[in-house]
């Protein structure tokens, strides 16, 4: 188990003696406890090393999980210069009931396909291109959406509108845009990042989901330096831009022929994809959209089924220009990998079993949960296991042998534990484990 003891000396210096044994205690215990991970779950896996009082005073402190992340996932990457490193972001729900819990409101679940009673968290993760893995990187929890009264229903009276224009209406400056609540806390969790990083990795991306389809997270996200790439609607009115000869008089003309997404011209294709089931067609082309304030770098994706002719379509977007159209369609599809993140905090660390309810604790046990998700991608990497589950089991039969040694040793017989903890099977394992010859 040297890989722990790896993974605490570049911690060291982050944390003072007294949150540094508790945090080494809290990941062992993580990694070899099974049920319900809870305070009080955590505590009777400790012993008597963690009573229950020792977890609350832990989660009470308050600490940079910013920076004890970045610190982690720079000993994953030992500085490969030929890697590229996107800045992904989504957000994630956590089922809670009752009215203490700091934060609860209605929010959206993917699971559900509904708005549940829970409490949302904003995530940032730092995705590598070459390994084709996020590591969790800043985890914040989201404001409750406000309760919208219902308005009462009226009487539709049919009044006539004037023709044009009204009067006195001013054009919309769509670069320098209010931006909402979301947009503000993402932008300063970006800033957030981007400083502690600093020079050490370029990062030149921010990646999201549809929900980023907009011109406001273009700015928002063009005013911390990146480029965003994200979805948008796949019936977007999006217009070439006008290239024609323009009028001595009036205002030029900016818009030019709508495209058409049924019928693209060849020149824009980009690659072709033919199965025995489906044809996958990627066109790219620069376009512009009424209320976006720059021209848009389009991928058009059209999947057709060659049975039923029926056909798919997918439009990504990115604010770069220049960047190929294969490339962004790669780095969309590595933003599926924070998916992943979330799935692993929620099934063994603990995101969906917490019963804390005060802010602090909250953020703490969220922030922990997504961090033993880069403790599990170091674990991984030195121990040669296959999955988190085999990682898990091997621990849980380190925690029972080290208990039934400490038995034995009370006999009067010295046992150097280590080389046979490594002999010993382990139960649970789903993936055989490769020993060396």
């Amino acid at each position: 188990m040297t890989e722990l003891t790896l993974l605490f000396t570049c911690l060291q210096p982050l944390l003072d003696k007294t949150t540094m044994s508790q945090l080494r205690l809290i990941v062992y215990t993580l990694l070899c406890m099974t049920g319900r991970i809870t305070m009080l779950g955590i505590s009777r896996w400790a012993g008597k090393c963690g009573s229950y009082r020792t977890m609350q005073r832990f989660f009470q402190k308050e600490m940079d999980w910013l920076l004890i992340n970045w610190t982690l996932i720079k000993t994953l990457f030992k500085e490969d210069e030929k890697d590229v490193f996107l800045i992904a972001g989504d957000t994630t729900t956590v089922s809670k009931s009752g009215k203490s819990t700091y934060g609860i409101g209605r929010f959206f679940s993917s699971l559900c396909s509904r708005k549940i009673s829970g409490i949302g968290f904003q995530t940032l993760s730092l995705i590598s291109v070459n390994r084709r893995a996020s590591f969790p990187i800043l985890t914040e929890q989201m404001a409750p959406p406000p309760k919208v009264p219902k308005k009462k229903k009226r009487v539709q009276t049919k009044k006539k509108q004037k023709v044009g224009r009204p009067l006195g209406s001013k054009n919309k400056d769509l670069r320098n845009i209010e931006l909402n609540t979301e947009l503000i806390q993402i932008q300063q969790m970006l800033r957030r990042v981007l400083d502690v990083m600093k020079e050490t990795t370029k990062l030149a991306f921010f990646v999201y989901d549809g929900a980023f389809g907009n011109n406001a997270a273009v700015q928002m996200t063009r005013q911390v330096g990146l480029h965003l790439i994200s979805k948008i609607r796949n019936n977007a009115a999006l217009c070439f831009q006008y290239t024609g000869s323009q009028k001595p008089r009036g205002r030029k003309k900016y818009y030019g022929s709508r495209i058409d997404y049924s019928n693209m011209n060849d020149k824009y294709l980009i690659s072709t994809e033919i199965t025995k089931k489906f044809c996958t067609k990627i066109y790219q082309c620069k376009a512009v959209h009424a209320k976006f304030a720059d021209p848009l770098n389009i991928v058009i994706i059209l999947k057709k089924d060659l049975k039923s002719e029926k056909e798919a379509r997918i439009i990504l977007f990115s604010s770069d220009l220049k960047r190929d159209g294969n490339k962004i369609v790669e780095y969309y599809r590595l933003r599926f990998q924070i998916e992943f993140n979330f799935r692993d905090a929620k099934q063994h660390w603990g995101l969906e079993d917490f019963m804390v309810i005060t802010q602090r604790s909250i953020l703490n046990f969220a922030n922990l949960s997504l961090f033993m998700v880069n403790v599990s991608h170091l674990l991984l990497l030195y121990s040669g296991e296959s999955s988190v589950l085999d990682l898990k089991s091997r621990y849980h039969c380190f925690y029972y042998v080290k208990h039934i040694f400490k038995l034995v040793t009370k006999t009067g017989y010295d046992i150097i534990i280590e080389p046979l903890l490594e002999q010993i099977p382990v139960p649970g394992r789903i993936h055989e484990r490769k020993t060396a010859a």
